[in-house]
């Protein structure tokens, strides 16, 4: 009777419990061999490739594309092929892990390293090739690795980005990710990466320019004649469930008419979080249950500033002053322990939202940035960030947060705060206010601010000095 063997999904390096299937790089029936791509998972940080544990016929794959799969669940069935390099008991895997890994942890992978070193118990190979027991090291801490939006638990297993061929095309698991999502045929994508190489940016010309777009995405764009422009025929039949008089908006008297609530009547379709939005889910729900958030606010006049400032710049550098000024906002706070860290210095968390959720990258050492500085390390996390090639370790370890919402709307808020973090800084949408002064009025510009902060942390004392010290770094020239 031939050897058959399960392969369950391994800590991916996230300390998430789940991951969602981007592509599968195998169907049923095909035959792998040790260490081959075997499919490609998405999560919270990055889309990284899972290889095979062993050589022989694939029997059976747990999930389509875009299905979650939870850590530790079984990912696909093998028949082992005895004929095929398999790895043995004791051989070395070419990945240097520390000593006694948790299950599903490993050391931080070597320059040279390029894929999840994983075995068929869900986790990482140990120095003895097989899966490290678990609770092996349970008694160490481990560093925070960060996640998208604040701080969970980190793990080190080995895992990394390569290109690999399947359907004869090289691209990174994340461009095939990118791929599928703006519905791109990469065999039709002119590669101009090294070695043929699929890049991010060839993917998005050839959605801009339409010269690999997949044949029913293009059948949609142009069988509907654009967003703002869709005609439905007359003689289109009304949806099912729904009669053509019900879709009138007046009634015959003339007067709107009453629709039925959505309770009655949903056309929604629920859908799954995945990935980042996921993640973000959880840490809201964790951070509302940990934290006793309060929130002053008050409007920072700026009528002295010169032409040129760099709004952004300008909020970090009140920020990092204010930090000087009221340390006890610049810290952690262990609620189980009650204790109390203060941070010397400034590595500034800076929301950047995108479609696929929010990001939370640390701007390093804030306080010893200048203008220009902050804003060539903004401009650069947010494009690691856009194109997901953000490293792990800039997504957690801040000590004091910003939103910036106010570049899109909104005057004053009440942002989650994300332990171990203590407070966080909400810039609203700035206006003009008609300001009275010595001998009659004048038009000043404010920017609106909320400081958030845990009270279990600080006192109310504290955040008020802490906003005030902002107030009056931002009404500075210059």
């Amino acid at each position: 009777m031939a050897d058959k063997t399960t392969f369950k999904l391994p800590d991916l390096g996230e300390g998430l419990p789940d991951a969602t299937i981007v592509e599968w790089s195998v169907k049923v029936g095909d035959t792998i061999r040790l260490d081959d791509p075997l499919v490609s998972m998405e999560t919270a940080k990055a889309v990284v490739e899972v290889p095979s544990p062993v050589s022989g016929k694939v029997l059976e794959l747990a999930g389509e594309p875009g299905d979650v799969i939870e850590t530790g669940a079984v990912l696909a069935t093998f028949e082992i092929d005895p004929d095929l390099p398999q790895r043995a008991e004791g051989q070395d895997t070419g990945h240097h892990h520390g000593p006694k890994p948790t299950k599903g942890t490993g050391s931080k992978a070597p320059s040279n390293g390029d894929q999840v070193v994983a075995s068929d118990d869900g986790g990482a190979i140990s120095d003895a090739g097989d899966a490290a027991p678990e609770g092996a090291a349970g008694e160490s801490e481990r560093a925070d690795s960060g996640t998208v939006v604040g701080a969970m638990q980190s793990s080190d297993t080995v895992h990394a980005e390569r290109a690999s061929s399947a359907g004869g095309v090289r691209a990174m698991p994340a461009v095939r990710a990118l791929a599928r999502k703006l519905k791109v045929d990469l065999a039709r994508v002119h590669a101009t990466g090294a070695d043929g190489v699929v890049t991010m940016a060839d993917v998005k010309q050839a959605a801009a320019d339409g010269s690999a777009v997949l044949p029913s995405a293009a059948a949609r764009g142009a069988g509907g004649a654009g967003r703002g422009a869709r005609e439905v025929p007359s003689h289109a039949a009304p949806p099912e469930g729904r009669r053509e008089d019900q879709r009138t908006t007046l009634s015959a008297s003339g007067k709107p008419m009453r629709t039925q609530p959505p309770t009655v009547s949903a056309s929604g379709q629920p859908e799954q979080l995945k990935g980042v939005r996921r993640n973000m889910a959880r840490v809201m729900a964790d951070a509302h249950a940990k934290v006793v958030p309060t929130t002053l606010s008050d409007d920072a006049d700026i009528h002295a500033w010169t032409q040129g400032n760099d709004m952004t710049a300008r909020l970090v550098r009140a920020i990092c002053a204010a930090a000087r000024a009221v340390p006890a906002l610049n810290a952690w706070f262990d609620g189980d322990k009650l204790t109390r860290t203060l941070h010397p210095h400034v590595d500034l968390g800076v929301a950047v939202d995108t479609d696929d959720g929010l990001f939370v990258p640390a701007l390093r050492n804030a306080d010893m940035l200048d203008a220009r500085g902050v804003r060539e390390g903004v401009n650069r996390l947010r494009a690691q960030v856009e194109d997901r090639s953000i490293p792990a370790s800039e997504l957690g370890g801040y000590t004091i947060s910003l939103s910036n919402f106010g570049m899109f709307a909104g005057r004053y808020a009440t942002p989650v705060i994300v332990p171990p973090c203590v407070a966080i800084v909400a810039a609203g949408r700035a206006r003009h206010q008609i300001t009275p002064v010595i001998g009659g009025f004048e038009s000043h510009k404010l920017i609106p601010l909320s400081v958030t902060f845990d009270h279990r942390a600080c006192t109310g004392g504290e955040a008020a000095r802490f906003l005030r010290a902002m107030l009056d770094d931002l009404a500075l020239a210059g």
